[in-house]
């Protein structure tokens, strides 16, 4: 049994408590049981929890059929399950088999076992296991905020002193102009620190901002009753808009105000030590502006306008703001439309290079037509429109996608010729078709950077889809991307810090290791299994040679174990989406 962390107090405190279900649950297990878990390696399970009413699979490592016997927690047999025949993958290197075991539906904690030589850890079912995960998927943003100190109050063990309050912040000789000369200080305070180090990057911000206000777009009955236990909690926001706001109030500074470009980044000269964010007094800079930073800039105040135009009175000005300045943004990367960042000599933080503008101009045109509803952005948007796949920092377009969607007005001519809607559905339904090819019930098709941030945004399109159509093959298939996560995976692992019985323990998080606290800050999700880089850990770490294992729980493996605002958002995304469905 997995035992009481310092998050799950933190939580009760903060009256983000489990559902009665789970309290119930907890009270009725045994104090002694007879089960141990014992060669968890052969059975992966979701390590979280399963919804009740929902399917519920698990994959068994195995070479022929086999009964997996699943038990309550003294061992009474509750249901006797024939595997599927075990299917070889590649990516895996193993064969492995599902047993479903979805006829299960009385909530309670039991174990998977084959015959007595192998016992799964604790599988719980719950009515709704995803609430007290997905506050946490959240929070962690909190973790990340820059300026203010987190207190014990909100911060539970994983308190500390406020850092890189960006108040005095120099113009790089490379965005250096006439007013704003080499050396101006500018003051840019506030914002979320980019990864596992302490930089601040607009093209990843963008994304990840924008999928924050996208949840709350799409989920907002769910998020008026969430309570993050954050210091703005209690306001007269939703906790997770105060949380995004949070980031926003920086991202909005990032605009030369006297011609409307946007600097790519601010940032230290190279990537700080593993130390404490107060401890580190680095001089901070502002980059070059750029092409793809500015369009970013111009698409995401376009849908911030829309968005908090709700909240007007409790936010006078913001939208407004948002607008006038999205649309100073869209001028200036008309005006220089192919402005490709460069990375200074002297500059070795994060590159986020872009080569490509058309998604950004499409993303950034869906965003300012649907705001201002001026037919000029329509030509950008019939000019680039294509299926763009899977959305990344480097590959936005599919958000201009998704929000032409959610408009409630019927689109123009020149925009229903585009067959948006078909066409992305043919996208997911390519992802599910993916997802039934492979033994181990994911879309995911290849490893690379942030792997499981694709199992995420993976879990948030299916989510979008099943909102268009209400046919649950695509909620069903987004709780199969959560399963991935949270322990249903290749490598035993729940990518979740904080929950699982086997969760990653040594992300590549400055304050987590540099904390001195043995649990990582919850609610991360770790990058995931990559094949792009191998040995960021040098000789003495060996990963494994199969994509789907190329993987190890250190802290120096930067490629495998970093963290991320761009992954944790469409972690956030999936599982709230998941939270308020159950609800």
């Amino acid at each position: 049994m997995k035992r009481q962390t310092p998050f799950n107090r933190l939580m009760q405190r903060g009256t983000l408590v489990a559902s009665a279900m789970m309290v119930a649950m907890a009270c009725s297990t045994p104090r002694q049981s007879n089960l141990q878990p014992l060669k968890t390696e052969y059975i992966l399970i979701n390590q979280h929890g399963y919804v009740s009413q929902a399917p519920k699979t698990a994959l068994v490592r195995t070479e022929a059929p086999v009964t997996v016997t699943l038990v309550d927690s003294i061992g009474k047999t509750v249901l006797s399950i024939q595997s599927t025949d075990p299917a070889y993958w590649s990516q895996s290197g193993d064969k492995v088999a599902v047993v479903d075991f979805s006829a299960q539906t009385q909530p309670g904690r039991y174990y998977l076992t084959i015959g007595d030589s192998v016992v799964s850890h604790p599988v719980n079912i719950i009515d709704n296991p995803y609430p007290t995960i997905a506050q946490a998927s959240i929070r962690a943003f909190y973790y990340n905020r820059t300026f203010v100190a987190i207190d014990s109050t909100h911060g539970g063990q994983w308190a500390r002193p406020g850092g890189h309050p960006d108040t005095l912040v120099y113009v790089h000789e490379s965005a250096a102009t006439r007013i704003r000369p080499t050396g101006t200080i500018l003051s840019m305070p506030y914002g979320w620190y980019d990864a596992g180090d302490y930089n601040k990057y607009v093209v990843n911000s963008g994304i990840s901002t924008y999928t924050m206000l996208k949840v709350l777009e799409d989920y907002p009955e769910h998020f008026a009753s969430q309570n993050l236990n954050i210091p703005e909690s209690g306001n007269a926001l939703p906790d997770v808009l105060d949380e995004t706001l949070f980031n926003l109030r920086w991202f909005i500074q990032m605009q030369d105000p006297e011609d409307g470009g946007v600097y790519h980044k601010l940032t230290e000269k190279n990537f700080s030590g593993f130390i404490m964010p107060h401890e580190c007094n680095a001089d901070r800079f502002v980059v070059m502006k750029g092409t793809a930073a500015t369009l970013n800039y111009a698409a995401l105040m376009a849908m911030s306008a829309r968005v908090l135009a709700p909240f007007k009175d409790q936010l006078p000005g913001l939208a407004d703001s948002c607008l006038t300045r999205a649309q100073a943004a869209w001028q200036w990367a008309v005006k220089n439309p192919a402005v490709l960042y460069e990375q200074p000599k002297d500059i070795t933080t994060g590159g986020y290079g872009d080569n490509r503008m058309d998604d950004e101009f499409y993303w950034a045109a869906c965003e300012m037509w649907l705001t201002t509803g001026n037919e000029q952005f329509i030509p950008y948007i019939t000019k680039n429109y294509k299926n763009w796949g899977v959305p990344t920092w480097g590959n936005s377009g599919t958000l201009g996608t998704l929000s032409l969607m959610k408009s409630s007005n019927p689109l123009p001519e020149a925009l229903e010729q585009l067959n948006v809607k078909g066409n992305y559905l043919q996208m997911v339904d390519s992802l599910l078709a993916n997802e039934q090819n492979a033994p181990y019930r994911i879309s995911l098709t290849h490893f690379e950077w942030g792997s499981n941030s694709d199992v995420a945004n993976h879990g948030m399109l299916k989510l979008i889809a099943y909102q268009l159509t209400n046919d649950a093959k695509y909620l069903h298939s987004a709780i199969n991307d959560a399963d991935y996560l949270l322990g249903r995976n290749a490598t035993g692992f729940s990518f979740v810090t904080g929950f699982g019985s086997k969760r990653v323990m040594n992300i590549h998080h400055r304050p987590s290791a540099a904390d001195g606290i043995e649990e990582p800050v919850p609610g991360f999700l770790s990058g995931g299994p990559n094949t792009v880089v191998l040995n960021d850990c040098g000789e003495g770490v060996v990963r494994d040679t199969f994509p789907a294992k190329s993987f190890v729980d250190e802290t120096c493996s930067y490629s495998t174990n970093e963290i991320a605002i761009n992954w944790n958002a469409p972690l956030a995304y999936l599982l709230n989406g998941l939270a308020a469905q159950y609800r």
